[in-house]
């Protein structure tokens, strides 16, 4: 593409992105305000392709229209319908409506002049900052970190703390939505059409996942990007009537949800033994480190966001109330 097109590509592309944000924010009814926001989410996956990050992309996709859309949407479904947006007190008060529309304004005024303090701050910045930035430092020490893309080397190696805070996070959700109670009815057994979908488009999701996360040692991806693509293997699972979406059961699903964390707290663990700091990994077996702790925190990433999906405490949760629900089924079903 010429450079006029990929400009006029760009402009489009922005100006696509602040009106779908602006309408899903002035949204009245909900449910066209989550397919506002989900748009909003591809239209953003596509602006991070197009600046090249293919891996953040994919996340964006996955996660910020899919998950977080398939939330919304299934948190639509249990919500009992409402009485309508404009009450009789607003009907009655005609500079109710007017008074509302100047607030509005009003809020969007100040967040744009934030945003325009916000760009001359970090153009300011990059004008008068010291001309060796981060991107040159990690380059020069790329060699060390036992991985060949930059991106992989800052979040598992060079600032390994954040991402282990990150996938502590994701623990701590866990726990809020087990805290949550039994999980809510699980869908109808799909059609043949979703059924056929799912029967082919599962396998190749989790070969995409297994892909993007032996990739990632020297190209975009990784384990976050792998555990969102197989979290969408488990919401298209659970969509066609598999009420478990594909997790394991018992203590096997206990063990998948806190390897994340636990792998990447022993390999620290057994660093300092081994006399080095605390997740400093050696040069020579920074590879193999790097994907061992990737591997179990994708397979932790995608069962966590399966769980959020599901919205509650599985049956497969505790290892006997599944073995005495399946009990119990098989007894009724016997004639």
């Amino acid at each position: 593409m010429t450079e006029i097109a990929l400009t006029l590509l760009d402009g489009l592309l922005v100006t696509v992105l602040i009106g779908l944000a602006w309408t899903t924010l002035e949204s009245q009814e909900p449910r066209r305000g989550v397919a506002l926001f989900i748009a909003f989410g591809l239209v953003l996956a596509l602006v991070w392709a197009r600046l090249a990050a293919p891996d953040v992309a994919i996340a964006e996709a996955a996660i910020g229209a899919g998950l977080s859309g398939a939330l919304l949407l299934a948190a639509l479904r249990d919500e009992p319908a409402g009485p309508s947006v404009v009450s009789d007190n607003d009907a009655a008060a005609p500079g109710t409506e007017r008074a509302r529309r100047v607030a509005n304004w009003a809020v969007g005024l100040l967040c744009l002049g934030l945003a325009l303090v916000v760009a001359w701050a970090f153009a300011d910045a990059l004008a008068t900052a010291d001309p060796t930035r981060l991107a040159g430092a990690v380059l020069g020490r790329l060699a060390e970190s036992g991985v060949s893309n930059p991106v992989t080397a800052v979040l598992l190696n060079f600032r390994a703390y954040d991402t282990l805070l990150e996938l502590a996070v994701l623990l701590a959700a866990l726990l809020g939505i087990l805290a949550l109670g039994p999980e809510p009815a699980g869908y109808a057994p799909a059609g043949p059409v979703l059924a056929g979908l799912a029967g082919w488009l599962i396998p190749v999701l989790i070969l995409t996942a297994g892909y993007l996360l032996w990739v990632g040692a020297h190209a975009p991806g990784g384990a976050f990007q792998a555990g969102a693509v197989l979290a969408a293997a488990g919401v298209i699972l659970r969509l066609a009537g598999d009420r478990g979406a594909g997790l394991p059961r018992g203590v096997t699903l206990r063990v998948l949800s806190i390897a994340g964390v636990a792998v990447f707290v022993s390999v620290g663990l057994a660093l300092l033994v081994a006399g080095r700091p605390f997740l400093g990994f050696p040069p020579a077996w920074a590879g193999v480190l790097i994907l061992l702790i990737e591997a179990a925190a994708t397979l932790a990433i995608g069962a966590t966001l399966i769980l959020a999906y599901i919205g509650g405490r599985p049956a497969s949760w505790e290892p006997t109330q599944a073995s005495h629900h399946e009990t119990t089924a098989t007894l009724r079903n016997q004639p």
